[in-house]
């Protein structure tokens, strides 16, 4: 059997862009949470990104060395305002527009700001002072932003908890609380008129923690689990993240606003808690953070928004030692301080590479070579039932000539290749 010389470039294209486009998966993105007092510079920071598939990240505020490290690098970067800002930012346009020109125009384009979040879950922090100037505080970032020619080129937003819901189960009910109200739409309309996303906080960590039974575990793992049905429109939901994201879709729908964008501003499972947290431990954060991520890579969506995948910012990059409350609020890092994995979720551009590569392996070692004839065609195939990395062989035939089609099935690839789960390499066997 002979490899045809535009088989060999096609493979190598292929393989090339399999990289490339796990690489770019702009879907994926983390969380830089800076409560903590052992962190590692910011260049050392920058280059484990770069070593990642993570495309963008999020700040809790606009620290410039982090800004700077990042400069180049074309990761994308949320920057925040701090709550206590809001009520300067609302104040009038000279506030505003100082936020913009010492946080934003220094670094920009070089650093790939692409969004502004004012404000950390204002709308749930009972604080009504700051729920009341969250709107003007959006509006006169935006109308700065504008001034500096920047408008479109960087959104502006808000992060909202999952308390904005009044309900949530089952998804297709979705709504918000009524009591946000007029405010509620305010923001949504700011949203659509700037086309700027919503901006939520779901957690299926904390959910289980208020239902431990394992079937909810499993559930909120994407584990094999029985499923709930959401009898309104008979679809049965296979994971909580999915429930979540879609009652959001929802509710935005309800008030007529499906249109505007979701971002998961913060998602993840810590690995290790105080001896009374409930579910924190290495297995489930790993289970919960890695098959996240290969729902998000398998571009299936979810079931009332199917066939993409919404920006979800994993939390987070590093462990916080600062921050208050539990052992587990400390305790979602997926790297260590050193630079070193905390447990690996396939994040790492090397290992994906290795993975490909090893997939691709038996394809280098089917290429023999024959010779060629001509007669009646036949066609034969070969069929793998399993759920692990396999290949199955498709055999033309005609006469003693052949063309193999040899149809990659891996959920490596599948994952690589962003939802293809077919490719198909020509062979031709060339057999007297």
């Amino acid at each position: 059997m002979v490899v045809l010389p535009y088989t060999v470039a096609f493979l190598l294209l292929s393989s090339l862009q399999t990289v490339k486009i796990a690489n770019s998966q702009s879907f994926i993105g983390i969380n830089y949470g800076q409560v903590a007092d052992n962190l590692p510079p910011p260049p050392s920071t920058a280059k484990l990104l770069q070593s990642t598939s993570i495309q963008k990240v999020r700040l809790y505020g606009s620290d410039p060395t982090i800004i700077k490290a990042l400069a180049n690098t074309g990761i994308g970067i949320v920057v925040g305002t701090a709550n206590g800002d809001i009520p300067g930012l609302a104040s009038g346009p000279n506030f505003a527009e100082s936020w913009i020109n010492t946080n934003v125009l220094p670094f920009y384009p070089a650093s790939n700001i692409i969004l502004i979040t004012v404000g950390n879950e204002v709308m749930t922090s009972n604080d009504q002072n700051l729920v009341n100037k969250l709107l003007p505080a959006m509006q006169n970032v935006q109308n700065a932003l504008n001034d500096a020619s920047l408008g479109g080129k960087i959104k502006v937003s808000t992060v909202h908890s999952m308390g904005v819901l009044k309900q949530s189960e089952p998804p297709s009910s979705g709504s918000f609380d009524p009591s946000y109200g007029d405010l509620m739409k305010g923001l949504l309309e700011f949203n659509s008129a700037n086309g700027s996303p919503f901006a939520i906080n779901p957690y299926p960590y904390y959910a289980y923690r208020s239902d431990t039974r394992p079937e909810t575990l499993a559930f909120c793992l994407f584990q094999p689990n029985a499923g709930r049905m959401d009898g309104n429109i008979k679809i049965k939901y296979m994971n909580m993240f999915d429930a979540q994201v879609d009652a959001v879709y929802s509710a935005l729908n309800s008030m007529g606003f499906k249109n505007v964008e979701i971002v998961v501003a913060e998602t993840g499972w810590p690995f290790k808690g105080d001896d009374n947290d409930v579910g924190p431990s290495i297995e489930n954060a790993k289970a919960y953070n890695g098959n996240l991520i290969a729902h998000l890579r398998s571009m299936v969506g979810t079931p009332l928004m199917p066939g993409k995948s919404v920006d979800t910012y994993l939390f987070a990059l590093y462990d916080e030692d600062l921050k208050p409350g539990r052992g587990s609020e400390r305790s979602f890092g997926l790297f260590k301080t050193d630079l070193t994995m905390v447990y690996d979720v396939g994040l790492s551009t090397s290992s994906q590479k290795q993975s490909l590569a090893a997939a691709s392996q038996p394809l280098i070692g089917a290429a023999t070579s024959t010779s060629n004839n001509n007669s009646s065609m036949s066609m034969s195939t070969s069929t793998c039932n399993c759920t692990c990395n396999c290949t199955s062989t498709i055999n033309i035939s005609s006469g003693s000539k052949k063309v193999y089609l040899i149809r990659i099935f891996s959920l490596d690839l599948l994952y690589g290749f962003m939802g293809l789960s077919l490719i198909y390499l020509f062979f031709y066997d060339l057999q007297s």
